[in-house]
């Protein structure tokens, strides 16, 4: 417990050094190397064992994070990876198993629209501290319903929620975990609106703290949904973490795995939650 406080206490410093980076390309670069550390990590789990096609993902990543998403280049790019990909499975149907690189691919797919939601995010808004609120919102979310789950299972787990998956996780943490999901949302948002006040063109009123209660409610469960996939892989390939990078807590799947399909969901309603007239 003590190695995994001190761990998040150092996470928490560089979070906030590399957040004081947000308007730049430096940042784009450190998605980037997180994203392909993460993708990384899947490629070693599922057991993948061709280097070419992890390879093949690093131009897709730096299209990504760095070209015009209406660009020729970035589909372009995205298509020459297809394409490559393809051929990898073409070529060495005796030795590549197809499922093993699907999944990678689905792991993939996951990580860049986890992290793209980022930069989503922060071209969306004009004021960088409306961005940072939105990005914020969705790791206090995942991160906050992942604490909340925990201690809630802790105290008052009586019955499995996916025993074969993870037998450790039960559905009075579950139900934990969307609660205070629910009030890490509203508390981010008091928090945010009492310091720098509403975002651009969003009326705050009734509707506005529904609908981030309901974001919260809904990421919470999309949060464990993430930490599920996460696991039934670990579980099937018989390792316990995906890397060593934060001690304690494992490599970046194993701390991001409940933010995969949040922060997506966020980039998705901030139209809705910005739009309320």
């Amino acid at each position: 417990m003590k190695t995994r406080l001190i761990t998040s206490a150092v996470g928490l410093v560089v979070l906030a050094v590399v957040l004081s980076f947000f308007q730049t390309p430096v940042f784009n670069v450190v998605l980037a190397l997180i994203s392909l550390t993460g993708m990384h990590e899947a490629y070693a789990a599922i057991g993948v064992k061709k280097p070419a096609i992890f390879a093949g993902v690093v131009p897709m990543t730096a299209a990504v994070f760095f070209a015009d998403t209406k660009s020729v280049l970035f589909w372009g790019v995205l298509y020459a990876t297809a394409i490559f990909l393809g051929l990898c499975v073409v070529t060495n149907s005796q030795t590549l198993d197809f499922c093993s690189v699907g999944g990678f691919m689905l792991f993939s797919a996951m990580i860049l629209a986890c992290f793209y939601s980022i930069l989503y995010l922060r071209a969306a808004f004009p004021r960088s501290s409306d961005a940072l609120y939105f990005i914020v919102l969705g790791l206090g979310i995942a991160w906050g319903g992942d604490s909340s789950a925990y201690f809630a299972g802790r105290f008052f787990g009586k019955h499995k929620l996916a025993p074969v998956v993870s037998p450790h996780k039960t559905v009075e943490g579950a139900v934990g975990g969307v609660l205070g999901s629910v009030v890490f949302a509203l508390a981010i948002t008091a928090i945010y609106l009492s310091v720098w006040g509403a975002p651009d063109s969003t009326a705050i009123d009734v509707r506005f703290y529904l609908l981030v209660a309901l974001a919260g409610a809904v990421g919470s469960v999309l949060g464990i949904l993430g930490d599920l996939t996460a696991s039934a892989v670990k579980r099937q390939r018989g390792i316990k973490d995906y890397g060593t990078i934060f001690p304690g807590h494992g490599g970046i799947l194993d701390r991001f795995d409940s933010v995969l399909l949040v922060m997506p969901m966020v980039s998705l309603l901030t139209m809705t939650l910005v739009g309320i007239s």
